[in-house]
């Protein structure tokens, strides 16, 4: 008898180590003006993949026939054979969004490879088979924000006290943060490798170990638009 284990993996920003179907970039950015957006999907694996992909605004796990967002999106599902490419058409349909900042939803792409064909005989009786979900950041950007997204991360505000630190998002962009290097007369105090992401003139608090307090400096690591890093640094006040 055998036995089929499908199992969804979720995976951010990891789908080019462990799927066939890879995804160009890490995010998606939607300019408002735009009518429409692309994303390029490419099989670069032996055998050809399913390939289911939906837009979710923030609920991992609802289904791709339940999701409410002002997307569509074609095709919604298809065959993308071995060496292929396919590109993803996302139309925003105008429903109202808030003008005076981004919003985010999540591109879902769900890559299901082919049965193993029953009748080789090397086929192995037990065997498992993998479906890999990757699931994208996607922001939609209205037109006339300020300051200019690239310069979003200058704007920071950080401000330490004892082993707390407070990090502003005076901007309205979200602000994808990699990595905090804190440092004391050019020598690192401490790291911290998993920063919230900030949302459009949001901040948060982070509990940090004793030895902070000394710092003065902060090197910020933020994601940019093309999935690149950016350092900035940052007086703490």
């Amino acid at each position: 008898m055998r036995i089929l284990l499908c199992l969804a993996c979720f995976l951010l920003g990891l789908s080019p180590l462990y799927a066939n179907v890879v995804i160009t970039g890490t995010r998606v950015v939607y300019p408002a003006q735009q009518k429409e957006v692309t994303v390029q999907l490419d099989n670069v694996g032996t055998s050809p993949s399913l390939v289911q992909a939906w837009i979710d605004n923030g609920n991992d796990q609802v289904t791709p026939d339940a999701t409410a967002v002002p997307f569509v999106l074609t095709p919604p599902i298809f065959r993308l054979d071995a060496g292929k490419g396919q590109t993803l058409r996302l139309l925003y349909t105008q429903e109202p969004l808030p003008q005076d900042r981004e919003s985010i939803f999540y591109l879902n792409i769900l890559d299901i490879p082919p049965k193993p064909n029953a009748e080789n005989p090397d086929t192995p009786h037990n065997f498992l088979q993998l479906s890999i979900r990757s699931r994208l950041k996607l922001f939609f950007r209205p037109a006339g924000l300020t300051p200019p997204v690239a310069t979003a991360a200058d704007t920071l505000q950080l401000n330490l006290s004892g082993k707390t630190l407070q990090l502003h998002n005076p901007t309205p962009y979200y602000i994808t943060i990699s990595k905090i290097t804190l440092l004391k007369d050019a020598q690192t105090v401490t790291v911290l490798p998993q920063v919230p992401m900030l949302p459009p003139f949001g901040q948060t608090s982070l509990t940090l170990p004793a030895s902070a307090a000394a710092a003065t400096q902060a090197q910020v690591h933020t994601i940019n638009d093309y999935g690149g890093i950016t350092e900035t640094d940052i007086l703490l006040k």
